[in-house]
């Protein structure tokens, strides 16, 4: 990175809309800082396999260039085969055209616009990448510029900048402008919008888990989901995707995602902090009684990967309006948290990535009106987005939430 006079931009958190950010400035030889609460990027679970789409795949492109961009697209796998099968879990039997359509016809009723991101994205093929590997990606070349174990809590603008403030008092350096990019507890979301930014908990629980390439043999190429229906709790659901050049490795193996109505899975507590054997044995028995072709899934899955998570959703009606600040702005789950329904979240995040970055790009850094031109564009997209995953998450999970719902 070319050092110059210009002070830093500041950037809370270090996930993949963060990270691909950095990328950008790096490219424009704009100077920046990342502060991650976070020891390492290997601290804890990376999360599931995440299913890119066309509109996602070019933000990603626009942001690294054309070399860097290569060596993710290599790293990325690319599933063909029969693309995607629905199966009854219990009786391993493919379900209908019609059981298959019949979310989305329901979508279609209540005048929802599906996904804005077809399954297949580039040649024909669903494109995904493990969150993992994407970050390792995201954060090459930008390792000396990410301050490990720094807890932003908010931040305090200055007569000529904005400072981050963290979690033990103290102050980062001055900056030209701060963006809140760490996740969905973002402190700097809060601040920025007087509250306006929510994330409401859906109250519906799922599973990530990974198995050795074996598990898999059953089932073949493609891109799966499996649905329960026989549980008294209510309906589960798993997606996993095989990719045929991946089957015959030993050392690879294969994740899936686990996802309920509210009550069926329930973890130990509410922290998420354990990972391992207990979400893993939760798997187990909710998969008890499921087809001999589906059970090497989960009798075979690595316990220590195995891990809980939360269904989160933004303001259903979308991104609200909030006094805009030239000096902050806020990208990615802090702004637009969204369910797993339709596999729009991770596509939308890194479109924050390449708009910002472009707009600080074309201004050679920080200007008073790029955060406005940011937001106002981001708005349009991200609304659409959060509507959509809400109102699928509605009719697939049973979940629903008003302005009076809990929020984190």
């Amino acid at each position: 990175m070319a050092l110059n006079a210009q002070k830093p931009i500041l950037i809370s958190g270090a996930g993949l809309s963060s990270l691909l950010l950095a990328q950008s400035l790096l490219r424009a030889s704009i100077p920046f800082l990342i502060f991650e609460r976070e020891s390492s990027i290997t601290v804890r679970a990376q999360g599931y396999r995440l299913r890119l789409s066309q509109e996602g795949l070019t933000a990603i492109e626009s942001a690294l260039g054309p070399e860097a961009f290569q060596k993710f697209w290599d790293k990325c796998g690319k599933t063909g085969g029969s693309g995607f099968v629905a199966l009854d879990a219990v009786t391993g039997l493919e379900i209908s055209e019609a059981g298959k359509d019949k979310d989305q016809g329901k979508a279609h009723d209540k005048g929802l616009k599906p996904p804005p991101n077809s399954i297949t994205s580039r040649d024909g093929k669903v494109v995904g990448i493990a969150r993992g590997d994407m970050r390792k990606l995201f954060i090459s070349g930008c390792e000396s510029f990410v301050h490990w174990s720094h807890h932003v809590t908010g931040y305090e603008l200055t007569s000529s900048g904005v400072c981050a403030v963290f979690a033990d008092g103290s102050k980062s350096v001055e900056g030209e402008m701060l963006v809140g990019g760490e996740g969905i507890n973002s402190k700097v979301a809060k601040q920025l919008s007087q509250g306006k930014l929510k994330v409401y908990d859906m109250g519906a629980r799922g599973i990530h888990g990974q198995a050795p390439t074996t598990a898999f043999k059953g089932l073949g190429e493609g891109v799966w989901r499996f649905t329960d229906e026989s549980n008294p709790s209510g309906r589960i659901f798993v997606i996993t995707n095989v990719r045929s050049g991946d089957m015959d490795d030993p050392n690879v193996q294969f994740g899936w995602t686990m996802g309920a109505q509210p009550g069926v899975i329930k973890p130990p507590n509410e922290d998420y902090a354990i990972i391992g054997r207990p979400a893993a044995e939760i798997a187990k028995e909710l998969t008890a009684n499921w087809h001999p072709r589906l059970r090497p899934l989960f009798e075979e899955m690595v316990e220590s990967e195995a891990a809980f998570w939360k269904i989160t959703c933004s303001t259903p009606s979308g991104v609200p309006e909030w006094q805009n600040e030239p000096r902050v702005t806020v990208i990615g789950d802090a702004v637009h948290s969204m369910t797993p329904a339709g596999g729009i979240g991770a596509n939308t995040a890194v479109r924050d990535s390449a708009l910002l970055g472009r707009l600080l790009a074309e201004a050679g850094g920080y200007k008073d009106s790029v955060t406005a031109a940011y937001e106002r564009e981001m708005r349009i997209y991200a609304s659409e987005a959060v509507r959509t995953s809400y109102g699928m998450a509605k009719m697939q999970f049973g979940v629903s939430i008003d302005e009076n719902s809990g929020t984190l």
